[in-house]
């Protein structure tokens, strides 16, 4: 059985649409809006926080390989977590069309 090739959005979609690849968007989202509303808390109090970190490290290592400093260097955690939600999506594509086609052919996956 020949595979058609996909259009890079249908690829996109493929594997960033499933349970892993947008749990991992869901919590860097919740991680990002806890850093915002803890910096507005922070900017008014007039403490300093070190909330902003955590965005950075639940993206890391994609996040960190960005090569901008200052405020530019927030477009790496978007980035790194697109890139890392794709491949969790690549890794839970893998995993369950395997499955799916092993138990189809007869066989196991042991």
């Amino acid at each position: 059985m020949a595979k058609t090739s996909r259009s890079l959005p249908q690829t996109l979609r493929h594997y960033l649409v499933n349970p892993l690849a947008l749990g991992y968007l869901g919590l860097v989202l919740a991680v990002c809006l806890w850093v915002a509303v803890d910096a507005s808390v922070a900017a008014s109090s007039g403490d300093a926080s070190f909330a902003g970190v955590w965005a950075v490290l639940v993206t890391a290592p994609m996040s960190l390989m960005v090569p901008f400093e200052g405020p530019a260097a927030l477009v790496g955690i978007p980035i790194g977590a697109l890139v890392q939600a794709f491949a969790l999506g690549a890794m839970y594509r893998y995993a369950t069309e395997r499955r799916s086609h092993g138990t189809a052919n007869g066989t196991s996956g042991a």
